[in-house]
């Protein structure tokens, strides 16, 4: 994403770090949709990332605590190989330098036996900090936040997030376009009522979006765990669920990796694995709804971010990736058919030509 030349959040960076604007050692901006961030080189051989967030932004995920500096202050010596906070008048992250573990590999590559391992280390540690063990402040509002064990309470209210936020009140320029696809009102009533059969589990910390961006490989080959901004405190399967959907694994791994958290989270809290088998596929129906929301609505905004013109070039790239959203959620929403790639394109098409009015976001 194109950043102007004179960019006020890098010149607040080299301020913050003593550095020339020009200083060719500051890095940036880095790859990522929320926010504008710089890599500025630190005294003793290292980098810190000053980031802010970018205006205008649509979020698809509730927040839950004020701050990601103050949350990772808290979790320092509690969980392995997560970024230091270094406080330069503003608080900011140590860099973390290796690459991505998606790096270089295709989506559905398996873990190696170290990074398993590694992975299982978190889960387990995540799962160790129940409700009354984290003290960041947390920005939810007292009737958002279930009683500790209701995992039905707990998915109710992200699928009515889903419902309310992201679909009526910031999806209305893109109701037409969700109804040509198949998406109507009320496509997430059938994943309310299977919440209500989810079972109580004890809470606890909750990363919330552990995808292979979100991990960096450091030059040791150890794993550290990044981006904690929509961490919470809710049913810990949750974390699962989002992993093997954002992780796109092969069945074979899928399986691998959830007994892995199985065997992690049972070793701490027993309590935490309650009836796991069988509610991982209903957590699991709801992402794959979510991203119908979140990647329908990314395409569009994809489409329009090159000014006045759409960018029709990338009509068949964002066709591919919506059908293969919708044909992963027909059944949690009810759809009566998966649309091919050509009744994708003419959707996005048909909305194009209408150009309803559009904010510029990035999305999730």
């Amino acid at each position: 994403m194109a950043v102007p030349l004179e960019s006020e959040v890098k010149r607040r960076a080299a301020d913050t770090f003593g550095r020339p604007f020009d200083d060719p050692a500051i890095e940036g901006p880095l790859k990522g949709h929320h926010h504008e961030a710089y890599a500025v080189p630190l005294p003793d051989g290292g980098r810190a990332k000053y980031r802010e967030p970018r205006a205008g932004l649509l979020w698809f995920d509730r927040r839950c605590f004020a701050s990601e500096e103050e949350l990772l202050l808290e979790l320092q010596g509690r969980v392995t190989r997560i970024p230091e906070v270094i406080d330069r008048g503003v608080r900011v992250q140590r860099f973390i330098e290796g690459r991505t573990l998606g790096a270089g590999v295709l989506p559905s590559k398996a873990l190696s036996p170290k990074h398993r391992s590694q992975l299982g280390e978190l889960f387990g540690e995540l799962t160790s900090l129940g409700i009354d063990d984290v003290g960041a402040r947390r920005v939810c509002d007292g009737v958002d936040r279930p009683g500790d064990g209701d995992s039905h309470g707990f998915l109710t209210r992200l699928i009515n997030f889903t419902e309310q936020r992201v679909y009526l009140e910031h999806g209305v320029a893109y109701h037409g376009l969700l109804a040509e696809l198949g998406v109507r009102d009320g496509a997430l009533d059938r994943l309310k009522v299977r919440a209500e059969a989810l079972t109580p589990r004890s809470f606890s910390l909750i990363h919330g979006d552990l995808h292979r961006r979100n991990f960096i490989v450091d030059r040791e080959g150890d794993l550290w765990a990044i981006d904690w901004e929509l961490a919470m405190i809710g049913d810990p399967l949750y974390d699962l669920a989002t992993h093997l959907h954002l992780m796109r694994y092969s069945a074979r791994e899928a399986d691998r990796v959830g007994e892995l958290w199985r065997r992690a989270v049972e070793s701490r809290r027993p309590e935490c694995v309650k009836g796991w088998d069988t509610d991982l596929n209903v957590l699991l129906a709801y992402k794959r709804a979510q991203s119908v929301y979140t990647d329908v609505i990314r395409g569009a905004l994809a489409l329009m971010q090159q000014g006045a013109e759409p960018n029709r070039l990338q009509l068949p790239r964002v066709a591919w990736r919506i059908k293969r959203a919708l044909g992963a959620a027909r059944l949690p929403l009810g759809l009566e058919s998966e649309p091919s790639v050509g009744e994708v394109i003419t959707a996005y098409a048909r909305w194009l030509k209408a150009r309803p009015p559009v904010v510029t976001a990035a999305a999730r």
